[in-house]
């Protein structure tokens, strides 16, 4: 009786498989992570919006809501939300294929998670009545809400970059809808940066920021779900 061995080149060919599906799989698990983050965020935030003691969602931002008794939680949330885009970063280096944007898109992307983990380190100041016996208007800057406010800056801008570095890759790849659409985005969410920035404590200009994260978030997690369905190869 004959026992047929398999071939030298035969187990190099399995092991590759093997190793190429782990990688893969990793790059995948790190892809979903820029699914869960932006809706994670989005609920816990807003959850402490409509139940917080004082909070007003159309006059306060949400960077508020790490003050008080339970500012924990959105300081949690902070780090969490920021830790996962992070990841998501890593996992976009993984997917991109080399080309335009490949490097640059997810180091723009992992500069806004480490801005989200700045701002919870760097809490925002008291302002607008917020939390319960602040005074109306903006209050006095504190150095530690001045590095929040740095962080947040260098975290939108790089947000909004990586958009239209996306852009870019897109248009080069012959996706004209993804192109054009990561563009409206990262205008949008520029406007709505802009906006609160010039008019904090003002209804419109609160709300249309609020709608540009939202909005910048749901990019996120379409281009996480578009690489992730793509992602057949470790890059």
């Amino acid at each position: 009786m004959t026992t047929t061995h398999p071939t030298l080149s035969t187990r190099r060919t399995a092991d590759a498989r093997t190793t190429c599906d782990l990688a893969t799989r990793v790059t995948k698990s790190l892809l979903g992570y820029g699914v869960l983050a932006g809706p994670f965020y989005v609920t816990v935030a807003l959850t402490q919006a409509f139940t917080r003691d004082g909070f007003d969602p159309t006059v306060h931002q949400w960077s508020m809501l790490a003050l008080g008794s339970h500012g924990w939680i959105q300081t949690v949330n902070f780090v969490l939300t920021g830790l996962m885009v992070v990841a998501f970063a890593v996992g976009l280096r993984r997917a991109l294929t080399p080309g335009r944007g490949s490097r640059w898109a997810p180091r723009l992307v992992a500069t806004y998670g480490i801005s989200m983990v700045a701002a919870a380190v760097f809490r925002a100041d008291a302002a607008y009545g917020f939390p319960v016996g602040t005074p109306d208007g903006p209050g006095q800057v504190s150095w530690h809400g001045m590095l929040h406010l740095l962080a947040g800056s260098i975290g939108f801008t790089a947000l909004a970059v990586a958009c239209f570095v996306m852009a870019a890759r897109y248009a080069a790849d012959g996706r004209r809808g993804w192109a054009v659409g990561s563009r409206i985005v990262g205008v949008a969410f520029l406007a709505g940066f802009g906006a609160v920035a010039v008019g904090a404590g003002a209804v419109a200009a609160n709300l249309a920021f609020t709608a540009a994260v939202v909005t910048v978030f749901g990019w996120v997690a379409a281009v996480a779900v578009d690489q992730y369905r793509s992602a057949d190869t470790p890059s």
